[in-house]
């Protein structure tokens, strides 16, 4: 049996733990919150009994076989590396880290325990997105020429919709869309069209005075609401990447790949995915995800695929084997150094070259 320690309760209340529910051979007994009010809301309907609001104390009071961190990201390098030096496999939440630096000592360290590492890209469990990943690979598409991704809404559009003290508009903290959604984008961009070659793009912060919507007191957001990026893929393809959370009405997710043999375009809003060959009209090809029929699963493609991510993590710690899909640490740096470079270029406005080689 897999012992599992979960560190933050949000995501382990809507994914991980109804996820770990379908997972035979692993048992969460551990799960710790900054809030220990927050942490007995998560575990009690699942009996978990051990909660701490210090992780530093679940870590060290158990034996852990795998640790999931699913915290602001600015704890996600020193939680990742005390969980690997107490023995423990690590799956962690994107983005990976602060910064390249910080998702490399992740990596190394990983590497010289002999421990599994994966970053939770879950959309690469996802079976639309992997029916996708086949078409482009097995050249129904063609050379792919461009991709157009959109994601636009207004959860942030109000300065009163977010209360002071909100980690996800605190750049310190490792807020903002780059990190939240951006490097998401990087990770499926990667796995369906190979290593980008350079990218120029913005991380803006486009409403920073705000006021707390639970007390009316102003504060001022640091992170990106608004970012963008252009990425010159290593194949010649373009890609481009425009994420809004500051838009008056919600428009969602939309994704267009564009290649010389055929077209494809998906939608957030209905998951529907529509083929066309060139010179024909576009064709149904949806896919369906069974998880999402599972007792206790959360709606929505992110709590689903958590599934799929944690089937094949355990799968592999049973085994004592090596990941055969999913993102790993190598890959979780490798999309680091791009959110790393599209910085960059807000400060350049200039384009970022990218040596992916070297993150291996």
């Amino acid at each position: 049996m897999i012992n599992v320690g979960i560190i933050g309760a949000s995501f382990a209340r809507d994914a991980y733990l109804p996820a770990f529910a379908h997972i035979d051979d692993a048992k969460v007994v551990a799960l710790a919150s900054g809030r220990i009010e927050s942490a007995r809301a998560a575990a009690e309907p699942h009996g978990i009994e051990a909660v701490y609001d210090d992780w530093e104390k679940m870590l060290d009071s158990h034996d852990l076989d795998l640790v999931c961190i699913a915290t602001p990201t600015v704890m996600h390098a020193p939680m990742a590396l005390k969980a690997i030096a107490k023995g423990a496999h690590v799956l962690c939440e994107k983005p990976t880290a602060m910064n390249a630096g910080e998702a490399r000592e992740m990596l190394d360290a990983a590497r010289k325990a002999n421990r599994l590492h994966m970053i939770d890209h879950e959309l690469r469990f996802n079976p639309t997105r992997a029916r996708i990943a086949e078409l482009i690979h097995g050249g129904e598409l063609g050379e792919i020429r461009h991709v157009n991704i959109t994601n636009i809404g207004a959860s942030w559009a109000d300065p009163a919709s977010r209360p002071k003290g909100d980690w996800w508009s605190d750049a310190s903290m490792g807020g903002g869309r780059m990190g939240a959604n951006g490097s998401h984008q990087v990770d499926m961009l990667r796995w369906w069209l190979g290593e980008p070659a350079a990218v120029i793009g913005q991380a803006l912060t486009i409403v920073p005075d705000r006021i707390c919507k639970n007390t009316g007191e102003p504060w001022t957001a640091t992170s990106d609401d608004l970012s963008h990026m252009t990425l010159e893929m290593q194949s010649g393809a373009l890609a481009q990447v425009f994420m809004s959370g500051v838009a008056a009405a919600n428009m969602g997710n939309e994704t267009q790949v564009f290649g010389s043999k055929g077209t494809i375009t998906l939608s957030n809003s209905d998951e529907k995915l529509y083929f066309a060959k060139a010179g024909e009209s576009f064709k149904d090809i949806s896919v369906d995800d069974p998880n999402a029929r599972l007792d206790g699963i959360n709606k929505g493609i992110w709590n689903v695929s958590v599934l799929g991510a944690l089937r094949e993590l355990c799968g592999a710690i049973t085994e004592g084997r090596e990941l055969q899909r999913g993102a790993s640490f190598v890959d979780g740096l490798r999309n680091q150094m791009v959110v790393d470079a599209v910085f960059a270029s807000t400060a350049s406005r200039k384009w970022e070259d990218l040596d992916m080689a070297s993150a291996s």
